[in-house]
């Protein structure tokens, strides 16, 4: 594969990967605006609690508001605003009550509906005679879209009082029993027969009657503080859950990656038939099954990489540049192990191979990590990084490889030099070696010739052959007598 093809390929899988630490980038932004928001609700909803606890100490109970039977009705106002708008923040939503605060007929607006309160157990008519007491007063509070409210425990009785059957009501216990009665229920269907109010025109309030009790009111905002942090806890941990990797996600990838990567693996195949000189009409039945063939690789190819890049950057926290040049390398490194099984490359050639693969996926992972921190536009800064890091690297790599290949030759040549040099030398030592054997044996053969006069001038002449000083050599008769007789 030529230096552009090549190029193209590793910049479409760097774009991949890009993509891919795109999504997660998405996911964990998402999740971190939400965990910031969930934080700021909460201390906004704790925030509302306190201001409502404080308002009750200052303006109801250090004023002793209402006195001692009537305290606990200005309690409940202030703290149903404060609780039902701590769970409004809590939520992320605007604040939805508001306390009039002007002993008119309204106690509260809740964007704009018109809330009277009735937290009254005098009687035993569950706030029932407060609330005719008050219709008969302001004849048109509910004709214009006002609303009563009663303690949560007086709405469910009331409730489950009006939607009782007469047979059912007559089962019910004397008045002086535990529960509900059946005059209690005849208040109820009294009330709702006579006033021209509806069931639907009362309404529960947040808290209990008991809850908003002069000695009670603290511990029940305490309660709702704990309530609020437990809320926001179930909601963080519910972001969290929702922001975790997905098989669906990764599904995602894998699709998208293969696509990529086998249109890719399309057009590279069809570029390099024209190349080779074909042109696109003259496509044979074979030609376009190899260019299918190969875009058909790719695309497992591409679907095993996005699922591959997706598993290592979201379970080990790889960078997805890194994974995508993991996946890379281990591809190339197994195609070399195939050869080498198959006998078409050497030892040394799989090993040398194997570290070329691993050193060009290292670039360009390196490359697009760079490209992406110095421009920071998702997918486009990893490509660009990943395209400049690999030219440059090829550029290099081409300049290397002519330099080395001048060195090599010039060792070559020297080395040739060397060798011509040493065989002269070797064969002129050689000749000098067998000139010098050829007299040694001559002279040995006379020194031990059995004619006793050639053995003396041999043993002569061998003396003088291996360096024995002319003067020390017994070649006369008066030198053999003169060693002999001193």
């Amino acid at each position: 594969m030529t230096d552009s093809p090549r190029i193209a390929k590793s910049s479409q899988e760097q774009a991949v990967a890009a993509w891919v630490n795109h999504l997660n980038a998405l996911r964990l932004d998402a999740l971190f605006e939400k965990l910031k928001d969930h934080g700021d609700n909460l201390a906004d909803a704790l925030a509302t609690v306190d201001v409502a606890l404080r308002r009750i100490d200052l303006e109801v109970v250090a004023r002793n508001r209402g006195g001692d039977k009537g305290m606990h009705g200005f309690i409940a106002e202030v703290a149903e605003v404060g609780v039902s708008n701590a769970r409004a923040r809590i939520a992320g939503d605007d604040v939805p009550y508001a306390w009039v605060n002007d002993n008119g007929p309204v106690d509260l607006l809740r964007r704009g509906v018109e809330i009277q309160q009735k937290f009254v157990a005098a009687g035993g008519r569950l706030g029932l005679g407060a609330i005719s007491a008050h219709l008969d007063k302001y004849p048109d509070f509910v004709k214009n879209g006002g609303k009563y409210q009663v303690p949560a425990d007086h709405y469910e009785l009331i409730r489950r009082l009006h939607d009782m059957p007469s047979a059912e009501a007559g089962k019910l216990a004397a008045a002086s029993g535990e529960g509900p009665s059946y005059k209690d229920w005849q208040r109820v269907q009294d009330f709702f027969g006579t006033n021209g109010v509806s069931i639907d025109s009362v309404e529960a309030s947040t808290l209990d009657y008991a809850d908003v009790q002069r000695r009670a009111y603290g511990s029940t905002l305490e309660r709702e503080k704990h309530g609020l942090r437990e809320t926001s806890r179930a909601k963080r941990d519910e972001a969290m859950l929702a922001a975790r990797a997905s098989l669906r996600e990764g599904a995602k990838a894998t699709v998208v990656a293969g696509a990529v990567e086998g249109g890719t693996s399309f057009v590279v195949a069809v570029i390099a038939k024209r190349r080779a000189g074909t042109q696109l009409k003259d496509f044979t039945s074979a030609d376009w099954t190899e260019v299918l063939g190969e875009a058909g690789l790719g695309t497992v190819k591409g679907g095993v990489r996005g699922a591959s890049i997706y598993t290592l950057s979201n379970l080990t926290t790889t960078p997805a540049a890194v994974a995508s040049s993991i996946f890379t390398a281990g591809l190339g490194v197994a195609e070399l192990a195939n050869r080498y099984r198959r006998g078409e490359l050497s030892e040394l050639d799989f090993i040398e191979g194997a570290e070329l693969v691993s050193l060009e996926a290292a670039i360009s992972a390196i490359s697009s990590l760079v490209g992406q921190a110095i421009i920071p536009i998702p997918v486009l800064g990893a490509v660009i990084g990943n395209t400049v890091g690999t030219v440059m690297y090829r550029t290099a790599s081409d300049g290397l490889a002519r330099r080395e290949a001048t060195l090599l030759q010039q060792f070559a040549d020297e080395q040739q030099e060397v060798d011509a040099r040493l065989t002269r030398e070797q064969e002129r030592l050689v000749e000098e070696i067998r000139i010098a054997t050829s007299t040694y044996m001559e002279v040995l053969d006379r020194a031990f010739s059995s004619d006793v006069e050639i053995a003396l001038q041999g043993s002569i002449a061998l003396a003088v052959h291996v360096g024995v000083a002319p003067a020390e050599v017994l070649d006369s008769v008066e030198k053999t007598a003169t060693y002999f007789l001193r």
